[in-house]
């Protein structure tokens, strides 16, 4: 039964763009809270989309976008409903599926928001072209969520995180009016661009309902190892090392700890490791033009790498599924941690020098405040670390209610005293709306929160996402 608010806003709505609310809707991957919603609009095409909205700022009802809803800040969901309020929409992309249109001698291709990252990524390959964002959530990731959280994956070393992958953008902003810019230009210097505003806003600011997207020629050789290093500091040169070797080739250089292969041992032990149990690792991938084969051109780096004791023990993949065993065992890391069931999770990133120096004071005042177990991994290559916190054997997250916070605002403090970010690909949503307040520049700050009262007055596009709400 429907309550009046929402009997009030049906009326509104194109005819049938409503869904049944299912619990999946009202669902986020870590399972840390369970979404309130009142109803759930499928939009099939960018019209309807600007319908809903038009239809929800009429009737004063919340906005919750949602895309393929694997994002880790709870941006998809709103846990609450403020007092008084309506319930809020849920408006779901997974109808604007359309390949719209691929231009591969213009390295184009302009797809609809509800299309998944692999879709995309197939239909770019089976034209000969790679569309370079890669996630571990890629079959599920919805290119609009990509967008408004400006992902960042595995290949940001080389390509950039998603805004430097999107040329225009299709949007419907919160009065219903709709950005038409899907240019496939490179150089469009026209004023305020509206298209990198949009993306990384987390639907706060409007919907992104298409994009042109940037695509690539794929490299004709590539290769892919896995490396054991003394310790992160040793990595970091072995980055220089490999960038100087590869000439711009490096296309990946993620940092692996011992933990996190412990973690796969334990909870996913038919995950084959080609260096078990070591302390730390790299995974790297490099993608060469036509020339020395790039498993020759990785001996040689290698050959150069452990004379300068950078490298302890390696395995070259021989073969491209050994390749794809690799990165299977890098994605699944995520997985693994999953199934430990972390105490508190860590998105953050630093310059580059920076980053040894961290690990190793940020690991002794853990180790210094509690019996914590920590996994530390991530995207070495742009400075992105995933620094994670689980139960020591035989203790559960309960355990650790009392300590989570202090535990959490201790790292971001060490991290923010480096020059650093703690968020790096993951976003703000709610769940660090009170790291934003506290570090974010505040004319940086005041000028977000002019922005979004601009052009969301009534505060209906995603509440509570990005910026708190204002007080008084």
């Amino acid at each position: 039964m429907l309550n009046p608010a929402d009997e009030t806003l049906v009326a509104r709505l194109p005819e049938g763009v409503l869904r049944p609310l299912t619990p999946a809707y009202l669902e986020e991957p870590r399972r840390r809270v369970q979404g309130r919603a009142g109803l759930v609009a499928a939009p099939r095409n960018v019209d309807e989309v600007a319908a809903v909205v038009r239809a929800c700022a009429e009737a004063r009802v919340g906005i919750v976008p949602r895309g393929g809803g694997t994002g880790l800040v709870l941006g998809q969901v709103l846990p609450d409903i403020p007092p008084g309020g309506p319930a809020p929409l849920i408006l779901s992309m997974e109808r604007m599926t359309a390949l719209r249109g691929i231009w591969p001698e213009e390295n184009v291709l302009i797809a609809e928001a509800g299309m998944t990252l692999q879709a995309v990524r197939d239909a770019a390959e089976a034209r000969g072209r790679l569309f370079p964002l890669s996630l571990a959530s890629q079959g599920t990731a919805m290119i609009g969520g990509c967008l408004s959280t400006n992902a960042g994956g595995v290949t940001a070393l080389r390509y950039g995180t998603a805004r430097a992958l999107c040329l225009g953008i299709e949007a419907v902003l919160p009065d219903g009016r709709v950005v038409h810019d899907l240019k496939r230009l490179r150089k469009d210097n026209t004023g305020y661009d509206i298209r990198d505003l949009l993306i990384g806003a987390e639907g706060s600011l409007g919907i992104v309902t298409a994009a042109s997207l940037r695509l690539v020629v794929p490299p004709p050789q590539t290769g892919v190892a896995m490396l054991q290093v003394p310790d992160p500091a040793a990595a970091l040169t072995l980055l220089a090392l490999a960038e100087r070797h590869m000439a711009g080739g490096v296309t990946a250089f993620e940092l692996i700890s011992g933990q996190g292969l412990a973690f796969l041992t334990e909870t996913l032990p038919e995950i084959r490791q080609p260096l078990p149990g070591v302390p730390w690792s790299v995974l790297i991938e490099v993608g060469l033009p036509e020339g020395l084969p790039a498993d020759q051109a990785l001996e040689g780096f290698l050959t150069e790498a452990m004379a300068r004791g950078l490298v302890l023990d390696g395995v070259i993949a021989q073969s491209g599924q050994q390749a794809a065993d690799f990165w299977h065992l890098r994605e699944h890391i995520p997985e693994a941690n999953r199934r430990i069931g972390a105490i508190a999770s860590h998105d953050i990133s630093l310059p580059l020098s920076e980053i040894p120096g961290f690990i190793q004071a940020a690991g002794a005042a853990i180790t210094a405040r509690t019996d914590a177990r920590l996994n530390c991994f991530g995207h070495l290559g742009d400075g992105n670390l995933h620094y994670n916190l689980f139960p020591a054997p035989g203790r559960n997250r309960a355990d650790y209610d009392a300590e989570r916070k202090a535990l959490s605002e201790m790292i971001h403090e060490m991290v923010m005293a480096r020059g650093g970010s703690f968020s790096a690909e993951h976003g703000v949503g709610r769940l660090k709306l009170g790291d934003l307040e506290r570090w974010a520049d505040p004319a940086r700050l005041a000028a977000m929160r002019a922005i979004k009262a601009t052009l969301d007055p009534l505060g209906i596009m995603n509440p509570g996402a990005v910026l708190a709400p204002a007080r008084g």
